[in-house]
């Protein structure tokens, strides 16, 4: 089993629960930003897959090189010898992907054995998702 899938647009990381107070009640409730990115991140794996078995995670964050970068700069940026050490942070990137598909492509993210995140620059934002299964993945 093997699911490869591209989400368009610039890589998001999972926001935080945010909590209101009404009188004597809190209530907790998803920002929209990530509700509304989840939602795209099933969409696309509709789009591409369901497994009940060990996965092997590889999730690539490229990140639009923003107009006012040098020449110089943008052909570094391409050659991978310049990575974005900005936000969002590789782990709430793959948070925000994995929980998406809690249901989806898996009964449960716990599913998920091993884990690897990139965050890169290409020309225009996207995030690559493939999952494997653990026990046939190939490595290299």
């Amino acid at each position: 089993m093997m699911v490869w899938m591209t989400i368009p647009g610039e890589p998001q990381g999972k926001g935080r629960h945010r909590a209101v107070r009404r009188g004597d009640q809190i209530a907790t409730y998803t920002p929209k930003k990530t509700k509304d990115y989840e939602d795209e991140v099933q969409f696309c794996y509709r789009m591409a897959f369901a497994v009940d078995e060990p996965i092997s995670a590889t999730i690539v964050a490229a990140f639009g090189i923003p107009k006012s970068t040098s020449k110089r700069r943008k052909v570094e940026m391409m050659a991978g010898m310049v990575l974005p050490t900005k936000k969002p942070d590789t782990d709430n990137i793959a948070k925000i992907v994995l929980d998406a598909l809690n249901g989806l492509a898996y009964p449960d993210d716990k599913q998920v054995v091993e884990l690897q995140v990139l965050k890169t620059y290409d020309l225009d934002g996207y995030v690559e998702v493939e999952l494997r299964n653990w026990r046939t993945r190939t490595d290299g």
